[in-house]
Parts: C-alpha cells; sequence; structure tokens
C-alpha cells in the first residue's frame, strides 16, 4: 500500500492495522540530540487513546510506546526512530458479520473496490487506531519545535453536534474529555453523548487548533505552501470533511477591506488571514480548524450491499465512539506539529542564511480577536 509516508524531510512511515498485533511508526529525519524517552511521547498517547471516559469507544488500550531505535541514552541519534504500539484489546468477533458487507460512510467499500480485499476487523487500515502513531511521531516534532523556537501547539473542540463550545479559559481544556475551554458546558456535552448512544447514533464535531511562535517565512509560494500542507495533513486524519485556514469559509461573506489583515508598527491589525499569506508564515498565530463527521460505525440499522450487490440492512456491533471528534484533539495537534517540523527544516536548508533587519511583528491572539 503507498500513501503510508507523511513529510519530506521529517518523513512518518506508518504501519499496522487496527486488530493486528501492533500499530507504529518509523520516523526518518530527526536531528540528532533531541531529548527524547518514551515518557515524553506517552504524554500525548495518553490524552488519545480510548477508554479514558464514558463518551468513547470502551475500548482497553493502554497505547504504552516502545522506543525500538533511534535514541541512545535519552537523546535522539539522528538514525531512524522506530515506535511501536501494542495492541492489546481487540474483539475481532465483533466484526465477523462484516466480511461480505459494507458499512455507509465507511471506508468498507472503497478499500474492496481498490484492493480486491479488505481487513474488516475494526475497519483494518483504514481505523482511527491508526492516528496514534501519528500522535507519538507528533509528540518527538513537538519537542524540538519547542527547543527551537518555544513554538506551543494548543487545540479544543469548539462544537459538538449543534451545540457550540464557547473559548472561555484555556487552561479548562485537559480537564474534561472534550478538550473543551469552558466548563461550564461540559454537562450538555455529555448529556448529548448519552442521548446518542442510548440511540444507536452518532454525530460530529469542530476542532481548533492554534500554534503560536511560528517563525516568519515557512512555506513555499506555489507547490509546497504552508497552508496547503496543513490542510492535507488535516485531511488525512480519520472522518475529517473540511478544512479552514484562518477567516475560513466566513470568509466568503467579508469585505476585501475587512478581511485584509492591515499593517501596522505595532503589528497585524487582525489575523484573517490565519497566519500565512501567499502559502508563507506572517509570524502570527497559525489558525486552523476542522470539521469532523458523524462516527460511521453506529448500531442503527442502514441499507446496503454485498459483495454480490444483493441488498441488505447493516448494523454495527462493536465499541465505537458516538463522535470521533472528542479524541481529535490530540491528533490534530500532532499533524499540525508535524507539518510545522518538516517545514521549519525545509526552511532551514534551503532559507536559513536569510535574515532582515526589520524586527518581527506579531498580530492579535485567537480566539478573542
Amino acid at each position: 500500500m503507498s500513501g503510508s509516508t507523511f513529510g519530506e524531510l521529517f518523513r512518518v512511515t506508518n504501519f499496522g492495522e487496527s486488530h493486528g498485533p501492533a500499530v507504529g511508526c518509523v520516523v526518518d529525519g530527526c536531528p540528532p540530540g533531541i531529548p527524547l524517552t518514551e515518557a515524553d511521547i506517552q504524554h500525548d498517547l495518553d490524552r488519545r487513546r480510548p477508554g479514558t471516559s464514558r463518551h468513547v469507544t470502551q475500548r482497553r488500550e493502554p497505547d504504552r510506546v516502545e522506543i525500538l531505535s533511534g535514541v541512545y541514552e535519552g537523546r535522539t541519534t539522528g538514525t531512524p526512530i522506530a515506535l511501536v504500539i501494542r495492541n492489546e484489546d481487540q474483539r475481532s468477533k465483533d466484526y465477523a458479520d462484516l466480511l461480505d458487507t459494507f458499512r455507509p460512510g465507511h471506508a468498507d467499500y472503497t478499500y474492496w473496490r481498490k484492493y480486491g480485499l479488505r481487513d474488516p476487523r475494526g475497519g483494518g487500515r483504514s481505523s482511527a487506531r491508526l492516528t496514534a502513531p501519528m500522535v507519538a511521531a507528533g509528540a518527538i516534532a513537538r519537542q524540538w519545535l519547542r527547543s527551537e523556537c518555544d513554538l506551543q501547539i494548543v487545540g479544543w473542540m469548539s462544537q459538538l453536534d449543534d451545540i457550540a463550545v464557547p473559548f472561555v479559559d484555556e487552561s479548562q481544556i485537559p480537564l474534561n474529555p472534550f478538550f473543551a475551554a469552558d466548563a461550564a458546558v461540559v454537562p450538555r456535552l455529555e448529556q448529548r453523548m448519552d442521548e446518542l448512544r442510548a440511540a444507536g447514533d452518532s454525530c460530529g464535531a469542530r476542532i481548533d487548533v492554534v500554534a503560536r511562535n511560528v517563525p516568519a517565512g515557512l512555506g513555499e509560494p506555489l507547490f509546497g505552501k504552508l497552508d496547503a500542507d496543513i490542510a492535507s495533513a488535516m485531511m488525512s486524519i480519520n472522518a475529517v470533511k473540511g478544512v479552514e485556514i484562518g477567516a475560513g469559509f466566513d470568509s466568503v461573506s467579508q469585505r476585501g477591506s475587512e478581511h485584509g489583515d492591515e499593517l501596522t508598527p505595532d503589528g497585524f491589525a487582525s489575523n484573517n488571514a490565519g497566519g500565512v499569506l501567499g502559502g508563507i508564515s506572517t509570524g502570527q498565530e497559525l489558525r486552523v480548524s476542522i470539521a469532523i463527521k458523524p462516527t460511521s460505525s453506529i448500531r442503527t440499522p442502514r441499507r446496503s450491499i454485498d459483495r454480490d450487490g444483493t441488498p441488505t440492512v447493516v448494523e454495527t456491533k462493536g465499541r465505537h465512539d458516538p463522535c470521533v471528534g472528542i479524541r481529535a484533539t490530540p491528533v490534530v495537534e500532532a499533524m499540525l506539529a508535524l507539518v510545522l517540523m518538516d517545514h521549519m527544516l525545509l526552511h532551514r536548508a534551503y532559507d536559513g542564511a536569510v535574515s532582515l533587519p526589520v524586527p518581527p511583528i506579531e498580530g492579535p491572539v485567537w480566539p478573542s480577536a
């Protein structure tokens, strides 16, 4: 299967299936000398792993990461870093009835048409289980980004179903299973999840993420634009159906006099561009939002066909998230970190000698702008 490697200089090759022995990745192109232990990676994996609340799949995976290579005495060596995460709580019998049928909204049909066969257990290669290695690789990237320029990446849920989640207090984000920045709305979110689970249905979500202290000048002017690579990375996440940079689709109703971010001696007056102009970072916050579709694996009976084209009805069993967006925030953060790490290495290789006598300018902080 092609299409399993992400990045140009900082390259991540993802492997495994949902119900196989393990999932993992090989990270190539990581600079030497970065302090790195399994504990540095485990923190982000613990934020993503299943079974952490009643609102997500109850598959009990500890997601313990093992570093197999590329690290010696707590520092990266510059050689490929192999990471493995064992699957310990598979329940493949839940998928026995899906070998000859296709779940609506899932990749079952397209995988079968492309390869002529597929692994039906938990979605196989198309499962969100494969985001775990990307979170692990992203933790390495974040370690380097923090050391290079104190670059910080923060994500949160801004909408679940039709419930808007206001950004009130960033410190609340790690204190609830929804990654919500408003503790007051959490009971409503919990109630909605309980209703959906009882009904055998699911919903979507919106996740926002920002990167702070991003250097200006990352990205290429035509192909290889920073925002294009970010959008590509976000669309590679399971269930993502939309990506916005900055004002995104709101820019359709804006006037040019409003949308264009004016520059002043004190910085940008706004950040509708989301920190990217002409495919190149401005030095402002990077602002990204993604839309996640409702979970496709639901108990509600749905019409489908079998491999012979005969009509049938599919009712998915197993342990599934009523909203896959609940655990998506660490994944979104990780993918943004991987893009920024790759672009910083590219910039260092190509434009590292460029220096300007002009002091950097910064714009307002999102989401208060």
